[in-house]
């Protein structure tokens, strides 16, 4: 049984080969190369008989396919008495997919396997750039950079991202970035690292699919200005938690948080409703320094850290969206939300299984919840398992008799009891109409005010004081306001 050498033959120019990448490769009477169409070919000890895997990459549907075959051609021939040398573009465990395949199946299969290092593009590219490594550099390769939605890069650090081969990779490459980076954010084309060819082009981000690039391009990303990344803003939280930090901010606990984060929040929705996106900016980034703060104060008393925090939401979301993360099929958005209150509801029975409760379909409704939220939620779980009205006249129905009830009361907690029920009902009937009571009730305090506070201007221009003013005066004043403001 012979033993597999892999060769790395460095970026391109034939002078950055290895010294025992040289001696290999001389003291060898063939080489398989993963392909011929590499600038360090022409420079190898010239008795050397070649062969490539060029033509496997005609014949296969795609990448994956390609390389599986390269892979088994390689086990095939390392499993001779001579062995194989197969060498690869760069260094072997630089961007190399077939490499780390051949290690894995070479282990099974008992092989030998030995790695003779070689240049990567990263060195040469390094130089180009006049950059170190060492300053947090971030390497990603550019397939698996275009299969994301979101890139998995750090902001706040340089990235580099190789094997941007063509120009339809550098489209996808490019959308999944801007969903971080600016569009305008300026990012380096280096071609060629290395090699007399090499050249450096500066350019914007969405420019990144108009210019030419092969398969020697590699993309540099300087880090954006300031503290953008989420890792970066706990930095800032943990120093203010940390010894010689904020005295105020090192008193918190999550109590007396708890007052702050429900203004936060209310704070978000009102930058929604007021549809001021600045402000809903901002307003995000107060509310997720509530969320900073709760999972400092956690990793400090040991109870949970951020990435569990990270962990469990994101293992929630793929087990309630199996149409997306798994074979499953649906057909409209009532469906989802359906097999998304069964999961729930199977999440629930497992949890309560574990704790010796019994499940209900009511489970996890905070008691916190504004009032009106509370009794949409309520209603919507309990309509999700068929305890609801059939049609849109038996609510209105039902709205109509609580009001009667409300009027036939005769004791005060009689008509707290009946006033709570009728806006139950009140609400049942806005998820029938297909509105968020919550909102619905918030626009009409916002018209209220509006109105109020116009009625207050005429009267004060006109010299009158409301307060003396009979019911038909005022009525008078709000119909003016009315037909001003919204005729």
């Amino acid at each position: 049984m012979g033993v597999i050498t892999i060769v790395g033959l460095g970026p391109g120019n034939p002078h950055c080969l290895t010294r025992e990448a040289w001696d290999v490769l001389e003291a060898s009477d063939e080489c398989w190369l993963r392909t011929g169409h590499h600038l360090a070919v022409a420079g190898l000890p010239p008795r050397l008989e070649l062969h490539s895997f060029d033509h496997l990459y005609e014949d296969a549907a795609n990448f994956p396919q390609v390389y599986a075959a390269i892979v088994d051609e390689v086990l095939r021939l390392g499993d001779r008495p001579a062995g194989v040398v197969y060498a690869v573009p760069g260094h072997p465990l630089v961007g190399e997919a077939t490499v780390t395949q051949v290690l894995a199946r070479a282990e099974v299969a008992g092989l030998t396997v030995r790695i003779v290092e070689g240049l990567s593009f990263v060195e040469p590219t390094l130089v180009a750039l006049g950059m170190d490594a060492l300053a947090g550099l971030q390497i990603y390769d550019a397939i698996e950079l275009a299969a994301r939605d979101h890139p998995p890069l750090n902001p706040d650090l340089p990235a580099m991202v190789g094997q941007l081969y063509s120009r339809s990779l550098a489209a996808d490459v490019k959308l999944t970035l801007m969903n971080q980076y600016p569009e305008d954010h300026e990012v380096v084309l280096v071609h060629a690292a290395g090699t007399p060819a090499q050249q450096v082009d500066t350019l914007p981000l969405y420019e990144l699919d108009r210019r030419g690039v092969a398969h020697l391009t590699a993309l540099y990303l300087p880090p954006l200005p300031g503290v953008t990344s989420f890792e970066g803003l706990q930095d800032t939280v943990a120093h203010l938690r940390a010894p010689g930090g904020c005295p105020w901010d090192r008193e918190q606990t999550h109590d007396s948080l708890r007052g702050g984060l429900l203004e936060e929040a209310y704070e978000v929705v009102a930058a929604i409703d007021a549809g001021d996106i600045r402000a809903l900016q901002e307003e995000l980034g107060d509310l997720m320094l509530q969320v900073l703060l709760h999972a400092q104060i956690a990793t400090e008393e040991g109870d949970f850290k951020m990435p569990q925090v990270i962990a469990g939401i994101d293992a929630k979301l793929k087990h309630r969206h199996p149409h997306v993360w798994g074979d499953q099929q649906v057909s409209d958005t009532g469906e989802v939300l359906q097999r998304w209150e069964d999961l729930k509801r199977e999440e629930r029975a497992n949890a309560d299984g574990a704790s010796g409760g019994e499940p209900s379909v009511l489970d996890g409704v905070p008691a916190a919840l504004p009032a009106l939220q509370q009794a949409d939620t309520y209603s919507r779980r309990a309509a999700r398992v068929g305890f609801d009205w059939t049609e849109t006249g038996g609510v209105a129905d039902k709205v109509r008799e609580e009001l009667a009830e409300v009027e036939a009361a005769t004791i005060q907690v009689e008509r707290e009891a009946e006033l709570g029920d009728l806006l139950f009902a009140v609400v049942n009937w806005a998820r029938w109409l297909d509105l968020d009571p919550e909102t619905a009730l918030r626009k009409a305090n916002v018209r209220f005010e509006r109105r109020f506070r116009g009625m207050e201007q005429i009267a004060r221009e006109r010299g009158l004081d409301m307060r003396a003013l009979g019911i038909d005066d005022l009525e008078a004043l709000w119909q003016e306001v009315k037909s001003h403001i919204e005729g």
